[in-house]
């Protein structure tokens, strides 16, 4: 996970909180923050600027003694993120240079830019892959996002099933994920994950991003080359051999894989989750993705607004 840092997106909720800043939680808590709890009778120590000066004079009034009423106020809580990715050797295939996606490039690329996004929010951030047993808990800059890089640039040897295990391990967790927490799925998602996982997150009140990194070419679709040989590379072991496919079995696979897309969309948004689509390496190309998908929820609090 080493390459340019890309510009940090802002951790936009898919509800916003009056009166929270971009990606800030409230809490139960009662404590300092700008979204209004309520109100209590003044006690000694209390700020006046917390006094609500309306109410302290209605309540007066109507008993005849000088009361003062003042405003409580909901904690702020720094974002939490869940970072879960995919470690299948599929998601290391077509190392650059090719003309093929370095799925692992763009993975990691979009792991490094979200994690520095849940830090640059003054967040906390556990990352879990499936392979191994103990999620990480990255908690500020130095030493802990080192050792966030280190754990990213781990061997790619998760087996099938791998990505279920690391959303278990997060769920697992889930007592360290308030409700609102941000959880970022990073993969391709060519091994599916059954819907009653999802199903799972979505009951925890989680704001699940699935992070889809495909190949907009072979993966996402397939290219016209009936009537010749294609080098392929098996995603279990990454040897190359060359494959012959004939007009019609090219004809099938280009949209049996866009069919393939299309559902998995349309479940993610069914279940109200809100996919980013990766289809390329570049990391100015992926932050740029990410910047949408911040500006798409900007635009849906102002539509509901």
């Amino acid at each position: 996970m080493t390459a340019k840092a890309a510009r940090p997106f802002p951790l936009v909720p898919r509800r916003r909180f009056l009166g929270v800043q971009f990606g800030r939680r409230r809490t139960s808590r009662r404590g300092d923050g700008d979204e209004i709890a309520g109100t209590r009778p003044y006690r000694p120590g209390d700020l006046t600027a917390h006094i609500h000066w309306a109410a302290s004079a209605r309540l007066s009034e109507s008993r005849g003694t000088d009361e003062f009423v003042v405003r409580q106020f909901f904690a702020e809580q720094a974002p939490r993120v869940a970072l879960v990715v995919d470690r299948r050797p599929g998601m290391a295939i077509h190392p650059s240079p090719t003309p093929w996606l370095d799925k692992r490039r763009a993975a990691e690329a979009a792991e490094r830019l979200i994690a520095a996004s849940a830090i640059a929010e003054r967040g906390e951030l556990v990352f879990s892959d499936g392979v191994t047993r103990t999620p990480l808990w990255v908690r500020g800059r130095g030493p802990s996002l080192a050792a966030l890089d280190r754990r990213g640039r781990g061997a790619y040897a998760g087996d099938t099933g791998s990505l279920r295990s690391a959303l278990d391990g997060v769920v697992r967790d889930a007592r360290a994920l308030p409700s609102g927490s941000f959880v970022f799925v990073v993969s391709d998602f060519l091994d599916p994950v059954p819907t009653r996982v999802w199903a799972r997150l979505r009951a925890l009140h989680w704001d699940v991003t699935p992070v889809v990194v495909q190949d907009p070419v072979w993966e996402s679709s397939f290219p016209d080359v009936g009537g010749a040989a294609v080098p392929l590379a098996d995603p279990a072991t990454g040897r190359v051999e060359d494959v012959w496919f004939s007009p019609r079995t090219a004809r099938e696979r280009t949209a049996a894989n866009e069919a393939r897309l299309a559902r998995l969309l349309e479940l993610f948004r069914r279940i109200g989750f809100d996919p980013v689509l990766v289809d390329t390496a570049e990391p100015a190309d992926i932050a740029e993705r990410f910047h949408r998908w911040a500006e798409r929820r900007r635009r849906s609090w102002r539509m509901n607004s």
